[in-house]
This record gives C-alpha cells, sequence and structure tokens, in this order.
C-alpha cells in the first residue's frame, strides 16, 4: 500500500433533499424537507483521494496534515485510534488505494469469507414517520401512512419502520395508542403478508401501553418494537415474559438514542435482540467490534443513522464483517453535488458494489462551491511550519 502523506483536506456541507416532507415521532413535530450531509475529502501526495461524513473544524483537523497513510490506517489494524474522527474518509482512501470496497477489507481483517459478486445486506424503509397529524379521522390517517408504504414498496423496499407513539405527545393518549392500531394494521395491508415491519415509539409508551399495541396487532407479525419505553431491564423482562406467555416472537430493538452504558449486557442477557447504536456517535471501527460481540452472544446489529443521508451507504458495509447484521436503515434522500448512483434497491436489499472504497463519487463543481462558500481546505504546503510547531516529532523525522 502506499505511504504517501496527507498532503491536502477539504470539508464542505451538500444540501439533500427528501422525496416529501417528513413528519414526527413520538417527541419531535417534524423532520422536514432538507437533510445536512457534511463531507470531508483527503488527499495525498501522490493524488489519491478518499472522502465520507466527518464534522471536525480546521483547527481540529490540521494536525492530520502531513501524515503518513499508514499511520492512520492500514488493511492489519483498520483506522488508528487517534483518527477515528477521520475514520470514513480514510476507509474511503484505504478502498481507493488498494482497489477493494470497504466490505471487502473489513470481511478480510474479521477472517470472514469475502461474498461473491456485489454485497447484497437486507435494509429498511425508515420514511413512515407521523405524518398524519393534520387528519382527524383514524382511518383516513392510516390509509395515508399505507400509501407511504406503497410508494416504498413500489421503490422496491420490503421491510418498513412505522413510528409510533402519537398519544405520548400529539395527541390525547386513548386516540393516540388507536391510531397507532390503525396505522399498522393498515400498513400490514398495504405491503402483504410477507414483508418485514417494525414499529419505533421512541419511548413513547410504558409497558401496558406496549403491551396492548403488540396485542392489538398480533396478527400483524411485526418484527421488532424499537425503544418501546425509557430503558429498563426490569420492564425488558417483564415484557420478553409477557411476549412467551403470549406467543409473540417480536424482537426487541433498542440503543439509537441515550443507550445506557449497559445496554449491551442487556444484549449478552437475552433482554435485548438487536443493538442500534448510531453509525456516526458510535463509529464504523467502533460498530466493527461492537458486531463481533453480538454475533458471539446470538444477538443482531442494525446501526441507526438517520438525516445524515450517507448513512444509507456506509452502514451495509459492515456486513461484511457481522455475520449477524439485521438491516442498513434506508432514509430516502438526494444529494446535490453527492453521486450514489452505484447503489440500489432490490426487492429488500441494498446492492452495494464492488467499486473501491464505499463506491460514492462527488460532482467536483458542486462540491468546491461548497468548500469555498462555507467549507475550509488546508494543504501541507501552506502549513507545514505551523505542524511542526503543533506536533514536534509526531509525523516528521
Amino acid at each position: 500500500m502506499s505511504n504517501s502523506r496527507i498532503a491536502k483536506i477539504e470539508a464542505a456541507k451538500l444540501v439533500g433533499r427528501r422525496p416529501r416532507e417528513a413528519g414526527g415521532n413520538s417527541r419531535f413535530l417534524i423532520h422536514g424537507w432538507e437533510v445536512r450531509v457534511p463531507l470531508l475529502r483527503l488527499i495525498t501526495e501522490d493524488g489519491a483521494s478518499g472522502f465520507g461524513p466527518a464534522i471536525l473544524d480546521a483547527g481540529q483537523t490540521a494536525r492530520f496534515l502531513g501524515a503518513p497513510l499508514d499511520a492512520l490506517v492500514t488493511m492489519e489494524r483498520g483506522v488508528a485510534d487517534a483518527a477515528l474522527a477521520l475514520e470514513y474518509p480514510l476507509w474511503d482512501l484505504l478502498g481507493q488505494v488498494t482497489g477493494k470496497p470497504v466490505y471487502q477489507l473489513v470481511a478480510a481483517q474479521a477472517g470472514k469469507p469475502l461474498p461473491p459478486g456485489p454485497l447484497r445486506v437486507p435494509c429498511y424503509d425508515t420514511t413512515l414517520l407521523i405524518d398524519d397529524l393534520h387528519l382527524e379521522d383514524d382511518a383516513a390517517a392510516a390509509d395515508f401512512i399505507a400509501d407511504e408504504a406503497r410508494f416504498g414498496y413500489a421503490n422496491n423496499h420490503r421491510a418498513f419502520k412505522i413510528k409510533v407513539g402519537r398519544g405520548a405527545r400529539h395527541m390525547p393518549l386513548e386516540q393516540g395508542i388507536r391510531r397507532d392500531i390503525a396505522v399498522v394494521r393498515a400498513v400490514r395491508a398495504a405491503v402483504g403478508p410477507d414483508a418485514r415491519l417494525m414499529i419505533d415509539a421512541n419511548n413513547g409508551y410504558n409497558l401496558n401501553i406496549a403491551k396492548r399495541v403488540l396485542a392489538e396487532t398480533a396478527d400483524c407479525d411485526l418484527f421488532w418494537l424499537e425503544e418501546a419505553f425509557q430503558e429498563d431491564p426490569v420492564l425488558y423482562e417483564e415484557l420478553r415474559n409477557w411476549m412467551e406467555r403470549e406467543g409473540l416472537s417480536v424482537l426487541i430493538a433498542d440503543g439509537e438514542s441515550w443507550a445506557p452504558a449497559d445496554l449491551m449486557d442487556w444484549a449478552r442477557q437475552g433482554r435485548v435482540d438487536v443493538i442500534q447504536y448510531d453509525i456516526f456517535t458510535h463509529g464504523f471501527s467502533n460498530w466493527l467490534r461492537t458486531g463481533a460481540q453480538l454475533d458471539a452472544w446470538g444477538a443482531r446489529s442494525a446501526p441507526h443513522h438517520y438525516g445524515r443521508h450517507v448513512g444509507n451507504y456506509v452502514s451495509g458495509h459492515l456486513a461484511g464483517a457481522i455475520e449477524r447484521y439485521a438491516f442498513a436503515e434506508w432514509d430516502e434522500v438526494s444529494t446535490t453535488g453527492l453521486d450514489a448512483s452505484a447503489y440500489r434497491v432490490e426487492e429488500g436489499e441494498v446492492v452495494i458494489p464492488e467499486a473501491p472504497g464505499f463506491s460514492l463519487t462527488l460532482e467536483e463543481e458542486v462540491f468546491r462551491a461548497a468548500v469555498e462558500q462555507g467549507g475550509f481546505e488546508l494543504t501541507l504546503r501552506d502549513h507545514g511550519h505551523a505542524l511542526r510547531q503543533l506536533l514536534p516529532g509526531a509525523w516528521y523525522a
């Protein structure tokens, strides 16, 4: 592998737009039309480049200028701990230099067999939010969300996550519970018996409400219940025991936000079936370690990423190393300047291409304009003297 130094760093935010305005969850009223996509590109002295999501200012980034590539990332160890803030651009750069997609790099690192051809990873449509609050009639509201599911099905999704918990804030409790149930039943009717359905309450239920909703949607064959209520091992154990008595096989999923420190212990103990740490806050490299541990315990991995767009693509690469990878979350967005056309969704799976790195490309003119209009650019030539003061002996002989 080339050991050229990092010679240039560029950062910018691109703007993505959803196909429809995204509503809320049990806590928030609206997520809106747009998402911000912060990207950082690394360029080496020999002209290789890689980019990916990163949130750093120029001062935080400058210390990486002049670093030899193998001080930051190698095929054997992945990204160095000191460089995890740049891990997505570094994984992409490593893929560009070696000519391999990231999923093959992590599979080799984990000693897993490489899949033949492009990697196919189950994904779910995460766009069925609480979009119906403008409607007074429950049946009309349920059909409104069912229409959104039909749109996802027409775009090759075969798994859907439905936001519930309307009674936590947006509606009177009883009315909100009834509408949640009506929505689940309408979506099941819209997408047929074979699609997988998950519900996510964002902690908007309590134990008894969770039991009621699961009981009244038992014939809808829910795959998981996510963040039913504020995390509590006693309540989770009671929910699991109740489901066993009722003959329900719904998985318990958690970890998207405010995860307790002992959530992994709950997974080991069988209280929680699916861990959902955010792909960006938890990190790609940390997820490789987390997924290996969950595999050993028989639990499942399903990284969250809603609202950053690039998570659609990077999270699925983890499946090269994680055997019990359940789903990639799919938040439909189009971001001007970011070309993700190498990816596609087919019959409920995202097809991850065999191209190097994360198989994403930038539209140069759009990205450069974004750098100039609010991003930053650092070059080794311009900043070398300052770097020697910041990092005496770190990268220089």
